[in-house]
């Protein structure tokens, strides 16, 4: 398949690799455009189900993963499938989760961790990563 996200399209953040990868928050409609191949769903309870393929990240809001090498192993299966596939991102609002897993797929991808979260914030949304557990979390990313 391949990767037809459009990069000037809301919630779509391009990587420094080129990949694009889409966040959003489930309580909003789904964008309009294609609808992505592989979803991570990041919430603390199980997902509602989607016509896609997707990997559900244990993650309560405004906390932190629940399984951290699992949360890392669906964040690089993501990275990898994010060059030719359309992969989103997603937890209920699409800030605070989203934007804390997109800000690790950034380090994944040669971003600086100390920079990660100025990063999505400036290509996804200004409000990304709520807490500052988050912000500790993207920090030690790098580290495994």
């Amino acid at each position: 398949m391949e990767q037809t996200w459009d990069p000037a399209a809301a919630g779509v953040m391009t990587l420094p690799s080129g990949r694009l990868v889409r966040g959003r928050g489930l309580r909003r409609p789904l964008p309009q455009g294609p609808e992505p191949s592989f979803s991570v769903l990041l919430l603390g309870g199980p997902p509602p189900p989607v016509a896609w393929e997707s990997r559900w990240v244990r993650w309560p809001d405004f906390r932190l993963p629940a399984d951290k090498s699992a949360a890392r192993a669906a964040f690089e299966e993501a990275r990898a499938r994010a060059a030719a596939e359309r992969v989103e991102f997603a937890c209920w609002g699409g800030r605070g989760r989203t934007g804390t897993a997109l800000a690790c797929l950034a380090v994944l991808d040669g971003v600086p961790a100390a920079d990660a979260v100025a990063f999505v914030r400036r290509a996804y949304h200004p409000k990304a990563v709520e807490t500052p557990w988050q912000r500790r979390y993207v920090l030690g990313f790098a580290g495994g």
